[in-house]
Order: C-alpha cells, then structure tokens, then sequence
C-alpha cells in the first residue's frame, strides 16, 4: 500500500490518498511493455519515404559501350545503380509501419505503466483542477507551485477539460490527457504524472471494470 499527498493548486498538502499499486497491475512486465510502447512508435511513423529505382530516374537505357574490346568492365545502362546518378537497389517505397498488438495485452501494458509510476513516487494527487477560462500562465503557477516547473508532466483528468487542455498546451514539455485515453507510451514518457484525485478514484473504478470483464 502506498500513500500519496494530495495537494491543492498552491502547492499546500491536504490531505491523503492511500492506493496499492497490485490493485493495478499484480506484476509489471517490462518485455511487454517495450512491445506496447514500441507498437505506438511505430504507428506514429510517418512512412513516406520514397526514392528512385532504375526504371524511375532519368537517363537512357542503352548499353553504354560495346561488351568486349574496350578493356572496361563490361557496363549496361546508365540508370544502374551501381552508377552515380543511378536508381536505388533496393528503391525505398511508402509504407505504413503500424500494427496492432491483442487489446487484453495492451490494456494490461497500460495499468503495468501506472503502477510502475506510482511505485517510482513519479506521481503527484492534486485535490482539484480547473479554470473559470483557458490561463497559461495559470497553469504555470500550479506547476511551480508543486516543484515539478520544467519537468516533463503528464495531466491526467477524470474527463476532458477543455480549460486544463488549452491551459497547458503551450507549456514545452506537458501534455493533457483524460483518463480514458491514457496509454503505455504517454504514462512511461514524462517524468511526472500529475493526476487529479476524481481521475485517480477513475483509474481504480476503471482497473476493477476491465478485471471483472476478463474474468
């Protein structure tokens, strides 16, 4: 069982948040969270790469010179790619590198993510978050407020807000996410993950849904 302060948005502790990281993830299995996190990178290339093969560059097709006689390797066209100015080999062609790993795996890979967060106290409850308008430089006070200013930070909400969203969007290195669309990828990448104590009670109500589903 762990214990985790609960903040308020001036950085004052307010209270206590007591969470077993087993009750998310008995067991943390790093091969597979490599092979999730590997599976979100690999979606996000952009596979556009493309270059010329021997029947795409300019040039002429015919034999350069006579095949014997002349005391030179014997030579074809010009569009070789042995040649300067020749196509590629092996042409590089657009391709998409996504794939999909079994669902069960991957949900399991993301409760593995916040349990390990937790477990490395890189988790920080704050009581409540919201702005009556869109403030960056609200949100900057928060974060200073609770030491984590120029730390990479993930916010997690129970839903989306779009106040908190445009608040901090503009922060280099933070990023917002409800909990409904946390992944393995945007748990393990910042180094703090700042989590509202409604979003912190969601992610537990949410753990014990998808158990009873497998079950």
């Amino acid at each position: 069982m762990v214990t985790l302060p609960v903040y308020d948005t001036s950085g004052s502790e307010v209270g206590k948040y007591e969470i077993d990281p087993a009750e998310i993830a008995p067991s943390i299995n790093k091969q597979l969270l490599h092979d999730v996190v590997v599976m979100y990178q690999a979606s996000a290339r952009q596979g556009s790469h493309k270059s010329k093969s021997r029947a795409e560059v300019a040039g002429s097709t015919k034999k350069m010179y006579r095949q014997k006689g002349t005391g030179n390797a014997r030579a074809g066209s010009r569009r070789s790619g042995l040649r300067r100015g020749g196509g590629h080999i092996f042409a590089k062609r657009p391709r998409d590198y996504s794939y999909r790993l079994n669902r069960k795996a991957v949900r399991a890979a993301t409760r593995m993510a916040i349990a390990g967060k937790i477990q490395d106290e890189q988790v920080l409850v704050i009581e409540g978050l919201s702005f009556d308008e869109p403030k960056t430089s609200q949100m900057a006070g928060v974060l200073a407020a609770l030491k984590i200013s120029g730390s990479s930070t993930l916010v997690t909400t129970a839903s989306y807000d779009a106040g908190v969203y445009k608040s901090a969007r503009n922060i280099p290195g933070v990023s917002v996410s409800p909990v409904a669309d946390l992944n393995a990828l945007s748990v393990l990448r910042p180094k703090v993950m700042l989590v509202t104590r409604e979003a912190l009670d969601a992610i537990k109500s949410g753990v014990k849904t998808e158990t009873e589903v497998e079950a």
